[in-house]
């Protein structure tokens, strides 16, 4: 096939697209032998150290391989259809699954990132319960660099997941020392220097014991009226973005505020919900549905409505820290006990009584100010961290779309 005026040098035309020229069209099955993994009952496992891979990944351990590794599964059905693991060692490949019999001299990491790549949506076998059969994708064309560009490839791809990995877990052991501060520090078991007055005793709380020296009030004694909102029938929704900003229960987030959730209402809309507008400082708490998750509205964030899933905190109390309630109120005792109080099996909820007789014990407010100093500057610690996650799980993306394809090449 001849390359038109618009192939790049270096590269042709073929039935896949323009690829490199030193690059090999050939169907999936001359590039990687599939078979189906064997069955193995949890009744029939044994005690042992080889991983049993099935559609989902690791599925366990056995005493027995009948795979050599490296090697690679692909999920056959269900959630994991179509999706691809590697294993670095000798293996059980479970019915589950497919996996490599023969790589044919090409790179297992390599293979295992190039079909990582494929979307096998389209080639589901199983009408409405989805299923991969090894016949029916064998013919699917794909271009595939030489061994030494697929080892270049997959050193730069595993070095990349080696980076995600690293922000994984330094994100997971950020957030366990959170976890930690906030049940010390959230019930007076640790009090900061200069903190406590020499107080001993305690007193028990719904929540646990506190300090003697920590006032207990309901949450509806220092905040303005706790009320909910409503969405708008009458006005309706204006989906552009010069509206004025409309929270829905899924924007209230387990890691914060998710404007991708948000709507946007009309101005009309927006001035007859006056009564549950939102603005910098309310803590917002869901009270349907997954009940119990909190938000702060930052400084600056300016003004939104909510809806009816929505309750609003307006503390007003000049004694009281409003970023200390909400890290008490975000709490996981806390919200195991509005998980307890819930009504309604098909759509739980609790009533905004319920959240305005919430007993919120308190230190003074010097305390509170410095407890939740400390926790906000953990919680931005960690919002940088998932930022920088998400950017490096975006940035692997992009390079696995550019080296899989040849845009980019490495050799």
């Amino acid at each position: 096939m001849k390359d038109s005026p618009q192939v790049p040098k270096g590269y042709k035309q073929t039935e896949v697209g323009v690829i490199p020229a030193d690059w090999d069209v050939m169907p999936l099955g001359r590039f990687l032998a599939l078979r189906r993994g064997h069955d193995l009952t949890e009744r029939n496992r044994r005690r042992g150290d080889v991983p049993v891979m099935g559609s989902a990944g690791l599925s366990g351990f056995h005493d027995t391989s009948l795979a050599r590794g490296p090697g690679v599964v692909l999920g056959r059905s269900g959630a994991s259809f179509g999706q691809a693991h590697y294993c670095r060692e000798d293996f059980w490949p479970h019915n589950t699954a497919l996996y490599v019999t023969d790589f044919f001299g090409n790179h297992p990491l390599f293979s295992f990132f190039f079909l990582r790549s494929i979307d096998f949506t389209r080639h589901n076998s199983g009408g409405a319960q989805q299923s991969l059969n090894r016949n029916f994708i064998a013919p699917i064309l794909v271009a595939i660099p030489r061994r030494l560009e697929q080892e270049a490839i997959a050193e730069a791809l595993s070095d990349a997941e080696a980076f995600i990995e690293s922000l994984e877990q330094l994100l997971a052991k950020k957030c366990q020392v959170k976890q930690g501060a906030m049940q010390e520090l959230l019930t007076g078991k640790k009090r900061l220097p200069g903190y406590g007055g020499g107080a001993t005793s305690s007193r028990v709380t719904k929540f646990g014991p506190v300090p003697s020296d920590w006032v207990s009030t309901p949450l509806q004694a220092v905040a303005a009226f706790i009320t909910k909102g409503s969405t708008p029938t009458t006005y309706g929704f204006d989906w552009q973005s010069d509206g004025v900003l409309f929270l829905r229960s899924e924007c209230v987030s387990e890691h914060g505020l998710d404007l991708s959730q948000s709507m946007f209402v009309a101005d009309a809309a927006h001035q007859s919900l006056r009564r549950s507008e939102v603005r910098s400082g309310d803590i917002l708490m869901t009270i349907t549905g997954n009940v119990g998750r909190v938000i702060h509205l930052a400084a600056g964030f300016g003004e939104a409505n909510i809806n009816q899933h929505i309750a609003r905190i307006r503390i007003i109390n000049d004694g009281v820290s409003d970023r200390f309630a909400f890290h008490f109120l975000s709490q996981p005792v806390v919200r195991h006990y509005y998980n307890l109080i819930t009504t309604g099996l098909a759509y739980p909820q609790i009533s905004l009584t319920q959240v305005r007789d919430t007993e919120l014990p308190l230190p003074s407010f010097a305390e509170q100010t410095a407890i939740a100093a400390i926790l906000s500057d953990m919680d931005t610690e960690i919002t940088a961290l998932e930022g920088k996650l998400a950017k490096a799980r975006h940035l692997k993306q992009g390079m696995m779309q550019e080296l899989l394809t040849g845009r980019t090449r490495l050799v």
